[in-house]
């Protein structure tokens, strides 16, 4: 009878200061359920909306029936210690002492301050294995208006867009000549589950859309509307050999009462969309999508898992985005495209887990060979 291997200490980190603060609880709850308890021990650390780091019951239910793991307002506090070489965190205030071992951190943390690199700086600087892209693949892929750059410079298919700051913003009639189209959408460049993205079609639309994104990010793009567009969705994994492979393909078909696949469609209305797994697409196209959405990926220099976004029409094309810290509720693409391809949620965790442990050691060997 072989011997059991010693059990790995996640951290599950939730939360966050971002405008995705809710999905990423309920990314979280799918996430624990989904970690075998006779691998893994999980501990939950919730980052509440003000910024601290609070040590949550690791037993609230989330693993059986809620919805949402919650970031109770009295959870002890943590701090994150750098150089802490796994023992990462300390707490911080009251009566407990001493330091909490962590073997990989899993950050599920959607948005600013969790999926654009500033998170990940942190955990390189604490010294802990961290599941997902790095800092550099993070920042790319979070930033569309520098993804987009990077990805028509490869010679990726992307949408005509134009790039508007705060400091530097254009007019309507700029913006159409620039993009090709008098309609547009306009969203945050920093910003995901589309969250601050609408739609315009006149001058009127289009200075109520800019001061909508411009309410949660300093920049903002300006994109050709693809009328009608399918909008397909790949899921994309790296294993701990560096192996990168695409999943089955899924369709998202918005209900016409949302137009496009928004916020409240994705997370608060139960018809907003139907999810069509796999695509209505010949095999020979799908092989070029998702040989489109590794590049895609490398390009970016994404690392461990990203979800790359199309939209299709007749003949075209075209890259729409790409996510390193994709959903995970019950009901998100990401994991239901790796279900369809023959991918379990748990088999998910083992092979992210185990990308995340495989470089940290890459890197630590690469540090003490330059020593």
């Amino acid at each position: 009878m072989s011997e059991r291997l010693p059990k790995i200490t996640v951290g599950l980190l939730f939360g966050g200061r971002s405008a995705e603060h809710e999905v990423s609880r309920a990314s979280a709850a799918n996430v624990l359920r989904a970690l075998d308890p006779t691998k893994y021990n999980v501990v939950l650390i919730g980052l509440a909306k003000d910024g601290r780091w609070l040590l949550c019951d690791a037993g609230n239910q989330a693993g059986t029936v809620a919805t949402a793991l919650t970031i109770p307002e009295d959870g002890a506090p943590l701090a994150l210690v750098p150089g802490g070489k796994g023992r990462s965190l300390r707490f911080a205030e009251g009566e407990q002492k001493g330091a909490v071992h962590v073997d990989v951190m899993f950050p599920v943390l959607h948005g600013p301050n969790g999926e654009d690199g500033t998170i990940q700086g942190a955990l390189e600087l604490a010294d802990v294995a961290y599941v997902g892209s790095s800092v550099l693949g993070s920042a790319a892929a979070m930033d569309k208006d520098v993804a987009k750059r990077l990805a028509r410079d490869a010679g990726l298919p992307v949408v005509p867009f134009a790039t508007l700051t705060s400091q530097a913003p254009l007019d309507y009639a700029t913006v159409v000549r620039a993009v090709g189209s008098t309609d547009v959408f306009v969203k945050p460049a920093n910003l995901g589950s589309s969250v601050g993205i609408s739609r315009a079609r006149s001058a009127e639309e289009f200075a109520q859309s800019c001061a909508l994104a411009f309410r949660f990010d300093s920049k903002i793009l300006a994109e050709r509307c693809i009328d009608r567009a399918r909008e397909i969705e790949c899921s994309v994994l790296e294993d701990e050999k560096g192996c990168v492979r695409a999943s089955s393909l899924g369709e998202i078909v918005p209900a016409d009462s949302h137009g496009f696949y928004s916020y409240k469609a994705k997370y608060t209305d139960a018809a907003g969309a139907r999810l069509i797994i796999p695509a209505d697409i010949p095999p020979e196209r799908t092989e070029r999508l998702q040989a489109l959405a590794i590049k895609t990926f490398q390009v970016l220099g994404c690392g461990g898992l990203a979800r790359v976004d199309f939209f299709l029409k007749g003949e075209e094309v075209v890259v729409n985005e790409v996510n390193t810290l994709p959903g995970f509720t019950s009901i998100s693409m990401y994991p239901k495209l790796w279900e369809a391809s023959g991918v379990s949620q748990s088999e998910l965790m083992d092979i992210l887990i185990a990308h995340a442990l495989a470089r940290h050691a890459r890197q630590q060997h690469s540090t003490e060979g330059d020593a």
